[in-house]
């Protein structure tokens, strides 16, 4: 149902740029996750709808909207960093319009620095109410004063809205928002609200709309993707929803992050295992292998629960990959801890890690926690996982070796080399002299290294 409210602002934008014989341009950067790429998708559906057109590069924008993330601090001061740099152009074209969104400003100490401090910001908008865009641009345009949302509701975003990503063979589709499980470093239920399920019957009919227009790969997405319904208390409804999406008919493949190791059940295991579109893969963060840490991260899990999902993945999908997201220098890890996630990270045999050194945010319980280890020592433990994850990463890839793999082409590397990844999610490359891009390969794998495979097109 179309929001008629959000159509008569868009309408005024475009007639004011209209009236005044300017096709508007802007310029959109993202910041963290794919949940933001997907926000950001909504964004600039938004604002095509309203006459802009998009340029890469800030200085021929008229609209510059900066999508911001808040899970670590280093991503917060890039945003700070990058925002400063355009106050020479705020003062060289006053009519610029600037705007940040996002995780990072639905902080209420954030909106106020903004305000305070980056005073020619024009839009400060949270997360909850990305729809209200229209409305809140054309406050902004008209008032000339710094307009500010970081309101929350319950809301669902809405999934009519125009989409427009940086692929049109590729798709992310959101299927939950927010989360409920409140790990003690973790700010998202604080910036993204509780768990949403979107409804069951909007995902399928976007999916099946996407597939009917040539998408060849579908990216569920959620802070915790498989907790899907469990605010409406319904069990298995994730493993449902693959089923659903695995039978629509066409040659497509479908893939989801993030998975909550709580959240994952052996039933969505065996699902997940008989269904032919369906990635064999799993982004499973564990975060640590101590329990005594998982216990203080309130993770509710411990490490032999999270081996035996691995394990059963395994038994039941010989092609299955894993990779996870380890928090290094949690406040109170020991060496003791450290070596119990070196530990399970040999055990588990993860395609690909994503490291961090622990990151204090507010209102997070563990923000109160005391921390002992010295900023050296996390940065040592944080390269003594680098270099473990490369042995096994490359050991992984040489097992591929002479198999036979079908990757979907999404990358163009240079003359003649392409690029995808398998449905287990290794990335190959392959040298093609026509011109496969977004199509589904066959390939051999004929050579292996750190980061990637490399194989041979397979002649039909």
């Amino acid at each position: 149902m179309e929001n008629t409210e959000n159509f008569n602002w868009t309408y005024k934008i475009k007639e004011y740029f209209d009236k005044k014989g300017k096709i508007p341009k802007a310029f959109v950067q993202t910041y963290g996750c794919q949940g933001n790429v997907a926000d950001s998708e909504r964004i600039k559906g938004m604002i095509f709808d309203m006459g802009y057109l998009f340029c890469d590069d800030v200085k021929d924008a008229d609209l510059i909207i900066f999508n911001t993330c808040a899970v670590r601090e280093h991503a917060e001061d890039r945003v700070f960093g990058n925002l400063g740099r355009l106050k020479k152009l705020k003062i060289k074209n006053p009519d610029l319009i600037i705007a940040v969104c996002g995780c990072m400003v639905q902080r209420e100490s954030v909106a106020k620095r903004l305000k305070n401090n980056f005073n020619y910001v024009d839009l400060i908008f949270g997360t909850f109410v990305t729809d209200d865009l229209p409305k809140l641009l054309y406050q902004a345009i008209e008032t000339k004063k710094t307009v500010i949302d970081i309101s929350e509701n319950n809301l669902i975003p809405d999934e009519n809205v125009k989409r427009i990503g940086k692929f049109d063979f590729k798709a992310f589709v959101p299927i939950t928002y927010g989360c409920d499980n409140f790990c003690t470093y973790c700010i998202v239920p604080y910036v993204r609200g509780r768990l949403r399920s979107v409804e069951y019957q909007d995902v399928l009919s976007r999916v099946s709309n996407l597939v009917k227009n040539g998408y060849k790969e579908i990216t569920l997405l959620g802070q915790n993707v498989n907790a899907y319904g469990k605010d409406l208390q319904k069990e298995n409804l994730f493993s449902k929803l693959l089923e659903d999406i695995n039978n629509i008919d066409g040659d497509f493949i479908v893939r989801f992050m993030t998975s909550h190791p709580k959240d994952l059940s052996f039933h969505d295991i065996e699902t997940i295992s008989k269904l032919e579109k369906v990635e064999k893969h799993l982004h499973l963060p564990v975060q640590s292998g101590s329990d005594r840490i998982l216990k203080l991260m309130n993770r509710k899990y411990d490490s032999k629960s999270y081996l035996k999902l691995v394990d059963y993945a395994k038994s039941l999908m010989p092609q299955v990959t894993f990779s996870s997201d380890i928090i290094v220098g949690f406040p109170g890890e020991t060496r003791e801890d450290f070596d119990e996630t070196l530990n399970l990270i040999k055990q588990v045999g993860y395609s690909n890690l994503y490291t961090f050194i622990y990151s204090k945010r507010e209102k997070t319980k563990a923000a109160e926690f005391h921390d002992e280890t010295d900023r050296e020592t996390k940065v040592s433990r944080l390269e003594e996982i680098l270099q473990l994850q490369k042995q096994i990463t490359k050991k992984l890839n040489e097992n591929l070796i002479g198999t036979n793999q079908r990757i979907l082409i999404d990358e163009k590397r240079g003359e003649n080399s392409f690029a995808g990844k398998t449905l287990s999610n290794v990335l190959v490359t392959v040298n093609s002299k026509e011109d496969i891009f977004s199509k589904f390969i066959n390939v051999k794998i004929t050579d292996a290294n750190i980061s990637y495979v490399s194989g041979e097109i397979i002649k039909e």
